[in-house]
């Protein structure tokens, strides 16, 4: 997926164009790829990755040295920061897997300055990422009991209407709602 979710990374930072020198925070940012694609691009003067696993954020450690960078043990249902401290709080495809959503939102939008910017993407496991949906839509197929574990089904906010829910009910404003499309060549079929 590290394929997937660089390139989606780099379309999501350079579209949110927050300005140079902001300070951000990395919801749940595993092994620091978005962490590292927001220095390369943003120029940031900090970046605060917080996630819950110490053994994403050694790796993490390990992959992105630079003095700007911060990464912690953090529950996103409880951030370990200060109320508006942030210019950018974001998320990298995470958002599904926050076992109490609203309050993961009330905790980001807590966490960002007045005008600042809170945001995240997700995989469209309903649709455009192909890679799963046909691995669901097969084993669905094979198996209809199965029909509850399709992540398409179990991951509502996959859906653009719904994500612009989920936003808007933590109170946000402006609200934006976007695909981004990356294509990811094989070399042959043994390279997928």
């Amino acid at each position: 997926m590290g394929r997937w979710s660089r390139l989606a990374a780099r379309e999501f930072v350079d579209w949110l164009a927050i300005p140079p020198g902001a300070r951000w925070l990395d919801l749940g940012c595993g092994t620091g790829a978005l962490t590292e694609t927001i220095l390369r691009r943003a120029d940031p003067a900090q970046v605060d990755g917080i996630d819950p696993s110490e053994g994403y954020l050694a790796l993490a450690r390990e992959q992105v040295r630079d003095s700007r960078v911060r990464f912690n043990v953090g529950d996103a249902r409880r951030l370990p920061v200060k109320s508006a401290t942030h210019d950018a709080v974001v998320s990298a495809l995470v958002l599904n897997f926050i076992p109490d959503l609203p309050a993961g939102m009330a905790e980001m939008a807590r966490a960002v300055r007045p005008g600042g910017t809170v945001a995240g993407y997700v995989w469209d496991y309903a649709g455009k990422m192909e890679l799963m949906r046909y691995f669901w839509d097969a084993a669905v197929a094979l198996k209809p009991a199965d029909l509850e574990r399709d992540e398409g089904r179990r991951f509502p906010i996959c859906q653009p209407g719904p994500l612009q829910q989920l936003f808007e009910g933590a109170g946000l404003k402006k609200v934006e709602v976007r695909s981004v499309d990356v294509s990811t060549p094989f070399r042959d079929f043994d390279d997928y």
